[in-house]
């Protein structure tokens, strides 16, 4: 408590220091040569990728990145990622939706292909809950962590959602429900197809993961237990068929004689054997909690910042190098609930794990990639006043005249929808009655749904490292996959070589062959 105490007041004197700096013309125009200088010095990093790092903020939107700004570092401030030199936009849509969920984007940016709406690691000829179709070979999809391991290289993920959820699973899981997270969530006539977790801990690449760090238990043991702060997960799936997949992961590196990690909780984390080669992380039956309900003790589950600082140690003891994943996946499930001040806390908290990652790796050989897998209904919108809290309220001068928040939702469920009957008539209501900094607060919605909902914009992406500059201009979601190939030499781009190299190489022999001839008829 006493460290977020401690945020909260830095937070406070970040915001007043930002707001309390005199932006006159010299100040201006000093930033803008600064700025210029700084593109100018801009150099390419050609060299191979020996480590790749993805971070994905699920469903981390525009708004979502620049309000978190504020909120953690003050307008004047930057989130880590945002002084990467190469910037781009992704295009989100899958194979069959304007705007996709997190497996059909998951897909694109991990196996390079895109696939239909909910449908994780296969192509776009599966449709949804066509289980016969996903068994079929030439429709599985392979991944950058596939490709990794065929080089040498370890692999690892590390999530703040289950394990098995649409964006991890896409690195190692071909299924045509996302949502098969265990055997209970089978219709009775696709039991052919192994649930998500099976497919995890049995089946290639997913038992060669080293690193595997998340929630989930609930969907690796059958009739897991409940605790009151580590409640089952009612509207996911719970497994009931007698596997405890946990102990079958362990027996299956006892039998590899690798040394391994089985971790639960803060002081489990901590305390694990460094010599460790795999590690397995489930800190909860569902969901990890969000950063500001966890307890900081022993006993509590681990920020996404530890979580982070563990796999990058665990996965460096390879010399050939790594690739790891990040998901800062509760950014997504605040959105859902409309809970704006606890998306943004869980950005905060994703930029903790970038700024810690990049203290840890050298950016000459590692590839640091920031980006979303997809946008989401959250705007940032009215004339707020640089002064004023980013959860505060705007006046309006038209209708009723109530205030309303400059953080709203176009869709959004029942706490959402805040409208009340007032002298017999139905008005919106006034958020200046409400605590509208408040982690529980729900921030207001233009329509009505069952939660709030994905939007289709496109993402930002961000690059550090060898081969970053390749990131500019808007690019399919796709292109990340194919980055990764080629920077790291792995996969199906790894030995692209550009058009400039090519004409270069025609140009040499075609300058290299008239002096052969002529050498060869002095000799003679």
């Amino acid at each position: 408590m006493l460290e977020k105490a401690a945020l909260t007041v830095l937070f406070l004197i970040t915001f007043c220091l930002s707001t309390a700096v005199s932006e006159d013309q010299e100040f201006w125009r000093n930033k803008g040569i600064s700025e210029i200088n700084d593109a100018l010095n801009i150099k390419h990093n050609t060299n191979v990728a020996k480590n790749v790092i993805v971070f994905i903020g699920d469903g981390m939107s525009l708004s979502t990145t620049t309000s978190s700004r504020i909120y953690s570092k003050g307008e004047a401030g930057f989130l880590t990622w945002e002084k990467f030199d190469n910037v781009g936009l992704l295009k989100t849509y899958s194979n069959d939706k304007y705007v996709p969920d997190s497996s059909c984007t998951a897909t694109a940016l991990f196996c390079g292909m895109k696939t239909n709406f909910k449908t994780t690691g296969v192509d776009a000829s599966v449709q949804l809950n066509d289980c016969e179709a996903s068994l079929i070979p030439e429709k599985r999809t392979s991944s950058i962590f596939s490709w990794a391991m065929e080089s040498g290289r370890s692999t690892g993920f590390v999530t703040t959602t289950t394990v098995t959820h649409a964006t991890p699973s896409a690195l190692y899981v071909h299924t045509a429900n996302r949502n098969w997270e265990c055997e209970a969530n089978i219709p009775a006539n696709s039991k052919q197809c192994k649930d998500i977790a099976r497919q995890l801990v049995e089946d290639l690449p997913g038992r060669n993961i080293k690193v595997i760090m998340g929630g989930g238990r609930q969907m690796l043991q059958s009739n897991s237990s409940e605790k009151p702060n580590d409640p089952l997960d009612r509207g996911a799936c719970i497994r009931s068929d007698g596997r405890d997949l946990i102990e079958v992961w362990k027996k299956d590196k006892e039998d590899r004689k690798v040394p391994y990690a089985v971790v639960s909780n803060n002081a489990e984390l901590n305390g694990m054997d460094e010599s460790s080669e795999y590690l397995l992380g489930i800190f909860a039956n569902g969901h990890l909690q969000k950063e500001f309900e966890k307890d900081e003790g022993p006993q509590g589950m681990p920020s996404l910042k530890t979580m982070t600082e563990k796999a990058i140690k665990t996965l460096q003891k390879n010399k050939d190098g790594f690739i790891l994943m990040v998901e800062g996946g509760l950014i997504d499930k605040a959105h859902h609930s409309g809970n704006a001040r606890q998306a943004l806390d869980e950005t905060r908290a994703f930029d903790d794990a970038v700024e810690s990652a990049l203290s840890l790796v050298d950016t000459k050989d590692t590839l640091i990639i920031v980006t979303s897998d997809h946008s989401h209904g959250m705007t940032f919108v009215g004339h707020l006043d640089r002064n004023q809290s980013i959860f505060g309220s705007v006046s309006t001068n038209i209708g009723n005249k109530t205030p309303y928040t400059s953080l709203l939702y176009v869709l959004g469920g029942d706490k959402n929808f805040q409208y009340e009957a007032k002298n017999g008539s139905v008005v919106r209501r006034d958020p200046t009655q409400d605590q509208t900094d408040a982690f529980e607060y729900s921030q207001q919605a233009g329509f009505h749904d069952d939660e709030g909902k994905h939007s289709g914009e496109d993402v930002l992406v961000y690059a550090t490292g060898p081969m970053a500059h390749l990131v500019h201009s808007v690019r399919e979601q796709t292109f990340v996959a194919y980055l990764i190939s080629y920077a790291a030499k792995i996969g199906p781009a790894k030995d692209i070589k550009s058009d400039a190299a090519s004409r270069y190489s025609a140009c040499c022999m075609f300058l290299v062959l008239p002096v052969l001839f002529l050498l060869n008829t002095c000799l003679k």
